[in-house]
This record gives structure tokens, C-alpha cells and sequence, in this order.
């Protein structure tokens, strides 16, 4: 089995930094970053497909030697200023900038996760989507409340107990779980259920309910620890998502998302192109709602 580090170490500075981590992070997405993203000419010579650590180095504005150190899990804890330079410099997204400055030990602008209650706004507002699949979701990927249209589309997916609740522990665990999606597309849900749950173990540490998804999932699923060691954040959904009814069939839906910051939950909403095959599918739906239609 693949030995995973764990995030909360301290070092001689008593505060929570992860080298490992860290220097991984770096790594992985200064091999990512092509050199014509930067507008560095790649040259005939070029052997890597990355960049360079001195291109980083000169890219975030400082030393070779400073930069290397950090993918070699050495030198001093970086400062807020470095991190910032390090994150523009690899052109990281905000969910990676915020990501690496929780490996780093210092505190990226984050919202407090809370309990499972739903603000009373968000509910009035999927009160008036009966006629639409829409859902809140924890920052976990739970289900908290669901509209009609969205059980008859997904099932009742806040029906599950203890860890089964999160998406991302029955995806990797459950056959059922899958069956709701087309097989080619499940490596792109693997990596983005993952990249979720690594973000929310980051924020909130190891006496966290993402900690104990994570532990879980690393002794259950041999794909969750390949797919954690690719030390992927902030991953989205390409375009629509498709997914497998087992008696319309194939649907093709947008999925808008609105966040509650406050709560640190999502309100998601399904909706198909007018006029579309998917269009008329969600609308024979809302018909027989969560009946099946050979009854």
C-alpha cells in the first residue's frame, strides 16, 4: 500500500507545515505549467515538459537556491509574501493558492464550516425550485435538502447514515454509487471528488470529519490512494454533467452553483438546453417524480 503523509506534523518552528506535502505541491505543478503558458520559448533542446526551478525561481522573483530548497523539503518556513509570490508565479487558482498556504502553516482566507443547518434563505429559495432538480450540499458533498425533482433524478441521497453521507466515501466504495454516472466519465469524478476532500482535510485538519473520510478511504481503495497522490485542488467539471437514469436514461444538465459563504454550503441546479432530448427528459420526470415508471 502507497504510505501516505500525514498533514499535521510539526517542525522545529512549532507550527504546522507539511514539507512533504509542500515540496509534492510544488513539484507536480511546476511540471504541469508549460513554458509557452508563461511565454518562456521551449527551444529545440528543451528535454523536460515543465518548467525549470530557475524559471519558477525568476518567474516568482526569487533565488534558485531559495525556491529549490522548498521541493527539497528544506530551508525555512516560506512567509505569507513568498507564498503569494509563489502562487502568482505558478499561476496557481485561488482554491491552490489557499491550498498552499495551509500546507505552508499559515491561515488562507477560509470560511468556518458549521453544522448541517440549512439558512432559512437557502431554503425559501428551493422551495421555489419544485420544478427544478436542485440540492444543498455540505462541503463535504452531503446532501442536506433536496427538491423533489432532484430525488427523482438522483435518488433521496440524504437517506445515508455515518460516512456513507459523503460522496466522496461512497464513490470510492460503493458499485451503487457509480452506477448514476457513465463509466467514461468516472476518472474525472474520482479526481474531483479527491481534489474536494483534500481541500477540506487542509482547511480543517486532522480531528476533522474529512480527516476520518480520508483515513477511511486510504485503507479501503487502492484508486483513492493513486488518485490522492496526484495532489490535485480545486478541480471542476469540464462541462455538463451526464448522468445515467435507469428509466429516461442518458440526461446531459448544466449544474449552476451558488454558494452560501457563511455556512460553507452549495446550492446546486440542474437544468437542460430548451427544446433539448434532456429538456424532455427532466420534464417526463417532473411528471411521475420519484415513481418509477413501470409502476
Amino acid at each position: 500500500m502507497t504510505e501516505v503523509d500525514d498533514p499535521t506534523r510539526r517542525d522545529g518552528e512549532d507550527v504546522l507545515v507539511d514539507r512533504t506535502q509542500l515540496a509534492d505541491f510544488l513539484t507536480r505543478r511546476r511540471n504541469d505549467l508549460q513554458p509557452e503558458d508563461v511565454g518562456i520559448p521551449r527551444g529545440p533542446r528543451r528535454r523536460t515538459s515543465g518548467l525549470r526551478r530557475e524559471e519558477v525561481a525568476a518567474l516568482c522573483g526569487m533565488s534558485v537556491d531559495y525556491y529549490s530548497r522548498l521541493e527539497q523539503r528544506r530551508g525555512t518556513r516560506p512567509s505569507e509574501q513568498m507564498l503569494a509570490a509563489i502562487a502568482r508565479g505558478l499561476h496557481l487558482s485561488l482554491d491552490e493558492r489557499d491550498h498552499l498556504f495551509r500546507l505552508a502553516g499559515h491561515t488562507a482566507p477560509q470560511r468556518a464550516l458549521r453544522s448541517d443547518h440549512v439558512d432559512v434563505g437557502v431554503r425559501r429559495v428551493l422551495d421555489r425550485l419544485d420544478d427544478t432538480p436542485a440540492q444543498v450540499m455540505s462541503g463535504l458533498g452531503e446532501a442536506l435538502l433536496q427538491t423533489r425533482l432532484a430525488r427523482a433524478l438522483l435518488g433521496d441521497l440524504t437517506r445515508f447514515q455515518g460516512l456513507d453521507r459523503a460522496m466522496v466515501y461512497r464513490w470510492f466504495t460503493s458499485d451503487a454509487a457509480r452506477r448514476a454516472y457513465p463509466e467514461s466519465d468516472h476518472p474525472m469524478h474520482s479526481r474531483v471528488f479527491t481534489s474536494q476532500l483534500r481541500a477540506a482535510y487542509a482547511k480543517h485538519g486532522s480531528d476533522s470529519r474529512a480527516a476520518a473520510i480520508f483515513a477511511a478511504l486510504t485503507a479501503a481503495s487502492a484508486e483513492f490512494r493513486q488518485v490522492w497522490e496526484r495532489h490535485e485542488i480545486g478541480l471542476r467539471y469540464p462541462g455538463p454533467k451526464r448522468i445515467l437514469h435507469p428509466e429516461v436514461g442518458l440526461l446531459e444538465l448544466h449544474c449552476q452553483t451558488l454558494h452560501d459563504l457563511d455556512q460553507a454550503q452549495t446550492l446546486l441546479v440542474y437544468t437542460a438546453v430548451p427544446g433539448s432530448e434532456s429538456h424532455e427528459k427532466l420534464q417526463l420526470l417532473s411528471v411521475i417524480g420519484d415513481q418509477s415508471l413501470t409502476t
